[in-house]
């Protein structure tokens, strides 16, 4: 049963990410020349992110920042008011638009339309040393919305993500793509109200004191890539 519904749910994304891709081209155009025409650097913005099985890829996103914005300012985190965010970013980021392109990492199989939001790929440390509870939301392919997305999206520290993941892949496989056609309608009210934008400073402290890995916490981690 497990395999089908992987099948049916790569079906499902294959054929709406095609008519997704037809329906919002015009807007992707607009969007890439006004990246362009508003902030110095390119418009595609590519990050390796950590994606099914520990596996890593570039996520695909419109520029909404500064270029080298994760070496400046607070690294991995974005508050509100970032100064780091352009003028056009600022839209972007608030209405979601900045996340079209991930239509094209869908496309490619390495993303679904829901799922766990990757991770950087050096954020939570070595995925060799994570856990089984850890792990298990990394056995599916990531999202560009899942559960963490419509209980708190940035709101939400990453051990409230890691328990809304993994519950959603348990659900998955009990209700297979009725879910998520239920998360996609709920993620697009959300984004229409622009609930949880940004990110929440004492989240942040937190994840950056409490998450052990083998390699130390998330904030030594970020430190030395900041460094280097």
């Amino acid at each position: 049963m497990k395999d089908i519904l992987d099948i049916l749910k790569r079906g499902f994304d294959f054929i709406f990410v095609i008519v997704f891709i037809l329906f919002f081209s015009p807007l992707m155009l607009i969007i890439a020349i006004a990246v362009k025409l508003d902030s110095k650097g390119p418009i595609i913005f590519k990050q390796l992110r950590l994606g099914k099985d520990g596996k890593e890829y570039y996520i695909f996103k419109f520029r909404s920042m500064i270029v080298d914005a994760e070496k400046k300012g607070t690294g991995l985190f974005n508050y509100a008011n970032d100064p780091r965010v352009t003028r056009l970013g600022k839209f972007i980021r608030s209405t979601s638009l900045d996340e079209l392109p991930q239509l094209f990492n869908v496309l490619k199989g390495e993303m679904s339309f829901v799922g766990p939001r990757p991770p950087v790929y050096y954020e939570l440390g070595n995925y060799k040393d994570f856990d089984g509870n850890l792990k298990k939301r990394f056995s599916v392919k990531p999202g560009v919305t899942g559960y963490a997305q419509i209980n708190g999206r940035n709101e939400i520290s990453w051990d409230e993500k890691i328990i809304f993941d993994n519950k959603y892949i348990e659900d998955f496989y009990k209700w297979g793509i009725l879910l998520d056609f239920k998360i996609i309608i709920i993620t697009a009210v959300k984004v229409f109200k622009n609930e949880g934008a940004y990110e929440l400073k004492e989240n942040s402290e937190k994840d950056m004191i409490n998450r052990n890995t083998g390699e130390g916490t998330i904030w030594i981690l970020t430190m030395n890539f900041l460094k280097s």
